[in-house]
Formats: structure tokens, C-alpha cells, sequence
């Protein structure tokens, strides 16, 4: 009995042992992974430094810009307004980035303008009939972008978040995310692109549905709308975003960028079929001596058989 007792004792310290170690290397190699992670890219969770309503990161030919006000959830007030349409304004201008990402930072998007703000009347918008010369209330909501633009969406998108949202090309959303056009109740218009987006997106029919009744929008059918591109699980939209920048930033980007604005000319510019069909033709015949001769001997050489995209 005494030898046995000693046995069960002794094999319970290996095991307490062993299980120790096992823990110690687990907390070891998920600081390491962390600290890999971390440096590899601009995903990060924690709040950049006080005063910063937006904050941006490039890695490579991308650029992640971040509202920094989780505080009211994001909204926007004219700091933050005019900050944003700086920073993405920046963006468009430098050659050295190929795709911006927009997102929020604390676990929302953006909550829309900030109307304690607009009830206090420190806002004053003076807004000008030629919207390309007046302000506009979101920021950069007004500006047509001719380089691409991801939204990474978690929390809420709603009001003029959502209109920031329709600026971008892709919107990644998380599965709790909602979006609507929550301004409704309170009897301030969209007037930073909503009514001129969201039905060219989804159709004018839904995009009444949304427009009409404010109301919450989940992940799931803001995907079956085409709203939403691709939902994510909760915590993961920027890193997908980013993911997603880094695959479209790699493609030859004359050839990408007019066909981009291609498809954003005949659906908002052209006024009929053939004149969609000739700025295709006049802004893609000269990538073909810059991008696409190349492209083809590359493909002739073995590169890129079999629709691989490595």
C-alpha cells in the first residue's frame, strides 16, 4: 500500500510538471505569435494615442485609415470630417499606394455625424450647390476616389456611416454588424451620397426599403443585397480587409484602375450604351502596350496556368 501511495504521489508531480511546461510554452508561443502577428501588419485593437480622431498606418502599397472616436461610437464632427477627406485625399495623390482601408477603431465603424454636435450649433455647414467645391458634412463622402477603397465594417454603420461605407468599392462586415439609415428618426437627410449610391448598389427598391424606414440591416442580408461583399467573424473584418488590399494591390494596377473607372463611368457618368462602351475602349487600349503585352508573355512563359493567381 505504501509503495503503491508513493507511486500515485510521485506520478501526480510528473504530471503536475509536465502540465506546468506545457502551459509555460503555450503562454510562450502565443506571446511570440503575438509579436509576429503584430509586426507583420496594422491590425491592432488598441486605441492609438489621445487626440487622434483619425489615425493611419501604410504597410506597402497599402493604407489603413482608422476613425479614432470610440467614445460616440465614431461619429463624425468636423475634425474628424475634415481629417478624413484629408487623409484619403492623401492616399489618391501618392503614388507609392495602390488600395486604402477604412474602419473604426473600438468595435464600430462610424455612428454617423456626431448630432450632439449639430444640436449644440457648433456645426456650421455651409454647404455649396457645386458639391465638388463645398464641404461635405461625413468628409470625404463626396469624393470619387480613383484608387480602391475597402471598408471594414463592424458595429454599427448606420446614418452617414453608412454612407462612408458606400464610398468604398468592397465593404468586409462583421457577423454583428449593422447598417441602416438610422437618421431617419430624426429628420436629418442623407446628404453625403446615400440616396446616389445605395441604389445603383443594391437596386432602388431595396435601397427605398432602407431609405424610407431606417431600419437595422444585419450582416447576412446586407450580403444577400450585395451591400455587404464578404461577412467575417466578429473581431476579424480589418485583418480580411487588409488581406484583401494586399491581393488587389498586387495585380498590374493601370490595367485594374481602368477598369475600375470604367465600370464607375458607365454606371454613373455615360448617358447611353455606346458612350459607356467608348471610354471602355479609349482608357483600356493604352494599358495594352504598358501592362498587357507583358502580362502575355509572362502567361506564354507558364506563368499563371490553370487560373492560379500566385
Amino acid at each position: 500500500m505504501a509503495l503503491s501511495a508513493c507511486r500515485t504521489f510521485v506520478n501526480g508531480i510528473s504530471v503536475f510538471i509536465i502540465r506546468n511546461k506545457i502551459a509555460r510554452f503555450e503562454r510562450w508561443r502565443l506571446t511570440l505569435a503575438g509579436k509576429l502577428f503584430c509586426s507583420c501588419g496594422p491590425v491592432s485593437n488598441e486605441r492609438p494615442a489621445t487626440g487622434q480622431t483619425v489615425v493611419t498606418e501604410k504597410n506597402g502599397p497599402v493604407v489603413t485609415v482608422g476613425i479614432n472616436r470610440p467614445e460616440v461610437r465614431n461619429a463624425v464632427n468636423q475634425e474628424t470630417a475634415q481629417r478624413l477627406a484629408k487623409e484619403l485625399s492623401a492616399f489618391d495623390q501618392d503614388d507609392t499606394l495602390s488600395v486604402a482601408v477604412l474602419h473604426g477603431i473600438g468595435g464600430h465603424f462610424c455612428a454617423g455625424y456626431d448630432l450632439k454636435e449639430l444640436s449644440q450649433g457648433s456645426a456650421s455647414l455651409k454647404l455649396k450647390p457645386d458639391v465638388t467645391q463645398g464641404p461635405a458634412p461625413m468628409g470625404p463622402s463626396r469624393l470619387r476616389l480613383s484608387k480602391p477603397l475597402i471598408a471594414a465594417v463592424s458595429g454599427y454603420a448606420v446614418a452617414g456611416g453608412l454612407e462612408l461605407a458606400l464610398l468604398a468599392d468592397l465593404r468586409v462586415v462583421e457577423e454583428s454588424a449593422i447598417m441602416g439609415v438610422f437618421c431617419r428618426r430624426f429628420g436629418v437627410p442623407l446628404i453625403d451620397g446615400g440616396t446616389v449610391r445605395l441604389p445603383q448598389l443594391i437596386g432602388l427598391s431595396r435601397a427605398l426599403d432602407l431609405i424610407m424606414t431606417g431600419r437595422p440591416v444585419e450582416a447576412q442580408e446586407a450580403l444577400a443585397f450585395g451591400l455587404a461583399n464578404k461577412v467575417v467573424p466578429d473581431g476579424q473584418a480589418l485583418q480580411a480587409a487588409v488581406e484583401l488590399a494586399e491581393q488587389i494591390s498586387s495585380f498590374p494596377q493601370l490595367c485594374l484602375r481602368a477598369d475600375r473607372n470604367s465600370a464607375y463611368h458607365a454606371t454613373f457618368d455615360s448617358m447611353s450604351f455606346t458612350q459607356a462602351m467608348q471610354y471602355e475602349i479609349d482608357h483600356g487600349l493604352p494599358v495594352i502596350t504598358a501592362e498587357s503585352v507583358p502580362g502575355a508573355t509572362r502567361f506564354s512563359s507558364g506563368v499563371g496556368r490553370g487560373g492560379k493567381f500566385s
